[in-house]
């Protein structure tokens, strides 16, 4: 393995690692030598349309992480509640010896449509995908300041975060393009807070992932029903959608010491959806 790239002896929090793009992050992280504590809330959110995580799927990432012989502490545990959230990230580190990366990956979208109540899909999405991220941040930070070693963040984003694409007044969708814009905001500000520290922040930008939240019935059914919709969210590249190894492999470059003095970048994995 290329020096720069390693991560040996150090601690990955990542949220939203039961499966999807959080699991491929903890499996890849673990293969370049890092111990995981592995964050999820493991039950449905009902304005969600798709079927989220369950405890089985975490289970099988602390599976796929022992396998590679590093260490692995799960919990089941809202991203919103910040309290359970901070309990959850000090046992963590306190097993394995604190925590230098950071991945709020933890994130919700309306799969579909907002359903009957548009406003409380909208106070749902940002709740999760930003207080969360807002809550994961403050629940390591203060731990890794202390610890005086520095560290790397990385807050999930989207493209929907760089564009406005695809708006129709939908409440769902509003709520996460606008989630998604904010977690550049608090990336910047983050970025501003912790460099005095050596903690990097960054922000990632998928397109549309193979993940259930994106190849779920329910959306496909929406954007069957509305092919403009589906047009404005195409890639400009040749593929309707990328994998998560390949949001993990940019995730993984950020946080290792091959971008020891990049911080504050908002960097787009979209097959170039946003200059589309």
């Amino acid at each position: 393995m290329d020096q720069s790239s390693s991560l040996q002896g150090k601690i990955a929090l990542i949220t939203g690692a039961a499966r999807g793009q959080g699991r491929s992050h903890a499996i890849r992280l673990a293969e370049a030598g890092a111990d995981i504590i592995a964050v999820d809330i493991c039950r449905q959110i009902e304005i969600v349309g798709y079927p989220m995580g369950t405890s089985e799927d975490l289970a099988q990432t602390v599976a796929a992480v022992k396998s590679l012989d590093r260490r692995i502490v799960a919990a089941e545990v809202d991203v919103r509640d910040a309290a359970a959230l901070r309990e959850a990230v000090d046992d963590g580190a306190e097993q394995l010896g604190g925590v230098d990366i950071v991945l709020a990956n933890a994130g919700i979208a309306p799969g579909g449509g907002s359903g009957p109540d548009p406003e409380r899909a909208f106070r749902d999405i940002v709740e999760v995908n930003l207080f969360g991220v807002w809550n994961t941040v403050h629940a390591a930070a203060p731990r890794m300041i202390e610890q005086g070693r520095g560290g790397a963040i990385v807050l999930t984003s989207s493209t929907q975060g760089l564009t406005g694409r695809g708006g129709n007044g939908d409440g769902g969708l509003e709520g996460y393009c606008a989630s998604k814009h904010g977690v550049v905001g608090l990336m910047r500000t983050f970025a501003h807070w912790l460099a005095p520290h050596s903690i990097r922040v960054n922000t990632v930008h998928p397109t549309g992932v193979d993940t259930p939240m994106i190849m779920n019935e329910a959306l496909q059914a929406h954007m069957a029903a509305n092919p403009a919709l589906g047009e404005a969210m195409s890639n400009l590249m040749p593929v309707p959608v990328i994998e998560s190894i390949d949001v993990t492999n940019a995730v993984l470059w950020l946080v290792s010491d091959a971008a020891r003095f990049v911080t504050g970048v908002a960097l787009p994995v979209d097959a170039g959806f946003a200059i589309k």
